[in-house]
């Protein structure tokens, strides 16, 4: 199951005791922050969470799956999500 913005949004509303559409709007405020801030090409820190990154991906050969046939991938920018210490250690200690 995946953990989507309402359910976010839901957890603000009951541990905050605010209204519906404050916690919606807090959770979007949240992730247009993120978006804008890789968009403008600076990283994200979360500390304690992680970080989200912009890298460029060079121009490289490859191929069409479905025909063989020889194809070039156009360089483009990617985001990357590395996790922070703190969440890597949270993670292992609950596959122990």
């Amino acid at each position: 199951m995946a953990l989507t913005r309402a359910d976010i949004a839901e957890h603000l509303m009951f541990k905050l005791a605010i209204a519906k559409p404050l916690a919606q709007s807090l959770v979007d405020s949240f992730f247009e922050e993120i978006a804008s801030n890789l968009e403008a090409g600076q990283m994200v820190k979360l500390t304690g969470f992680g970080n989200f990154e912009l890298k460029q991906k060079n121009a490289r050969p490859g191929r069409n799956p479905k025909t063989g046939k020889e194809v070039t991938i156009s360089s483009r920018r990617v985001t990357t999500f590395r996790a922070g210490q703190k969440l890597r250690n949270r993670i292992d200690q609950e596959n122990v």
